[in-house]
């Protein structure tokens, strides 16, 4: 019967090794008494090694039997799961209060004069025109203008009284015409304030308080105005 050169080899090593394992040159490390698949044991089950502190391999090894104390690089490393932290739901976020919103357009200053003629209430063409450019055009273009302010003002000459109507009429007069033109009248507010609160005082013109003294009639001209200006604003979208 003939031995094959395959069998005499792996006898040989075999042979080989176990010789180690009883000479000084090779240490044995504790195994519990297991048998290993892949590592050379004595016959106490302990593991075989060389001067190097390496474990004897068999012919049978394969990576798959790799064990943390002979081949640890080979051994899969368990990563510790880290401790899952209880998460706090994200808050809403909630937008700047940037304060009121920036007027669509500026307070309009409508001089008397322009709209009335002295101590009328009553529209001129050339007012009417300057409604439409300068008040009219403007709450067309701005939609989100939802109310202004329309405020009459006098001067001082004639009674109090007298002054706040006329202040009050001249206001009415302005809305009626800007509703004409298919301004929504829920978007116009009137007052009128009269004397009130007057930009000049004139105390240096002589003569007397009456519509008849021209000079003092032209320095209180200031006066006799019509604001328009914007009171509510939709916020911009």
């Amino acid at each position: 019967m003939t031995t094959s050169p395959t069998l005499l080899k792996i006898a040989s090593s075999l042979l080989l090794a176990l010789g180690l394992g009883l000479g000084a040159g090779v240490a044995t490390a504790h195994s519990d008494g297991k048998v290993i698949p892949g590592y050379l044991q004595d016959s106490n089950k302990h593991l075989v090694k060389n001067n190097f502190g390496q474990c004897w391999r068999t012919g049978s090894w394969t990576p798959a039997m790799a064990i943390a104390e002979c081949d640890p690089d080979l051994v899969k490393k368990v990563v510790p799961v880290a401790k899952k932290q209880d998460t706090v739901p994200a808050q809403p976020l909630v937008p700047p209060d940037l304060g009121p919103a920036k007027p669509a357009f500026t307070k309009i200053n409508l001089q008397a004069e322009t709209l009335f003629d002295f101590d009328k209430a009553v529209l001129r063409a050339d007012g009417k025109k300057t409604l439409d450019d300068e008040v009219v055009a403007k709450m067309k273009q701005y939609p989100e203008v939802e109310v202004v302010l329309v405020t009459g003002h006098a001067d001082r000459i004639g009674t109090e009284k007298y002054n706040n109507d006329l202040s009050d009429r001249r206001a009415a007069a302005a809305k009626s015409y800007i509703v004409s033109q298919g301004i929504d009248a829920k978007r116009i507010e009137t007052v009128g304030k009269g004397e009130t609160e007057p930009l000049v005082d004139c105390k240096s013109v002589k003569g007397a308080e009456s519509g008849k003294n021209k000079k003092l009639v032209e320095c209180l001209q200031p006066n006799r105005r019509v604001l328009v200006e914007v009171k509510i604003q939709a916020p911009a979208k």
